[in-house]
């Protein structure tokens, strides 16, 4: 049996804030439904990923700005940084940290949710 993830819930205060930045570093909105004052869904997808993120009033319990750890992977973390990518969309992006396992960047979002994104070593 296959075990997919698909869905990752990101803590935040404002919704629509989040969502316009997370539409600002290039995810696709794929749902915004809301049901009652209690319970908003959004729902967003980064490009080429079979996994999205869910925003939203009654979606979880954490703490908005707790969720560490999220991780991104590409194929060349310098092109995503920037200056056609990260950068030249305005998100505050960490410079480039070279790891044996990979190069990394960082940002965060306005509640202080921390993104990695990973370029994946050469493996030639």
């Amino acid at each position: 049996m296959d075990y997919k993830l698909e869905l990752v819930a990101i803590p935040v205060t404002d919704v629509d804030r989040a969502k316009a930045f997370y539409e600002q570093v290039g995810f696709h909105a794929d749902h915004d439904h809301k049901i009652s004052d209690d319970l908003r869904f959004v729902q967003l997808t980064p490009p080429g990923s079979a996994c999205s993120i869910a925003l939203g009033v009654g979606v979880t319990d954490m703490e908005p700005g707790t969720a560490r750890g999220v991780q991104l992977v590409v194929s060349d973390a310098h092109a995503a940084r920037g200056p056609q990518e990260l950068i030249e969309r305005g998100i505050e992006v960490s410079d480039v940290q070279e790891f044996p396992w990979g190069s990394f960047v960082f940002f965060s979002d306005p509640d202080g949710n921390k993104w990695g994104i990973q370029g994946l070593p050469d493996r030639g």
